[in-house]
């Protein structure tokens, strides 16, 4: 079944299954869905992930999702930019979410990113979502 919007999908994937506890869970892969988790990995919020091969001979990526006595290390995934509205922000106007606890991960020209990074390098961009 077709997805309109795959990084959005892929996100209320790892909700789901942080809200049944579920270790890891599967999501069709893409290169775009790739980077988010690099940077999910870099900060920290899952464990791990690895490219292996379905049933059906297409690639997919299980996530291993990150707890912390019981809970799940992430608490919000929220999806900013969709396909019907995007979200772009300068480098000077990126959001901070939750006073900067938690991170925007913006797709940049220089690649994917966190907002962290994304000042630092001094580049703006699509804000993909938040993560607290």
């Amino acid at each position: 079944m077709p997805v309109n919007d795959p990084v959005g999908d892929m996100l209320t994937r790892i909700r789901n299954a942080q809200m049944r506890g579920k270790s890891s869970v599967v999501s069709p892969a893409s290169k775009l869905r790739g980077w988010v988790l690099d940077v999910l990995k870099d900060e920290g919020y899952i464990r791990y992930y690895e490219v292996t091969t379905g049933s059906d001979g297409r690639q997919q990526l299980e996530i291993s999702l990150k707890y912390h006595d019981g809970t799940p290390v992430i608490r919000e995934l929220r999806r900013v930019s969709k396909p019907g509205r995007r979200v772009y922000s300068g480098a000077r106007e990126l959001p901070l979410v939750r006073q900067g606890l938690g991170i925007a991960i913006v797709s940049t020209s220089i690649g994917v990113m966190s907002d962290a990074k994304a000042r630092s390098a001094n580049v703006g961009g699509e804000v993909i979502c938040t993560v607290f």
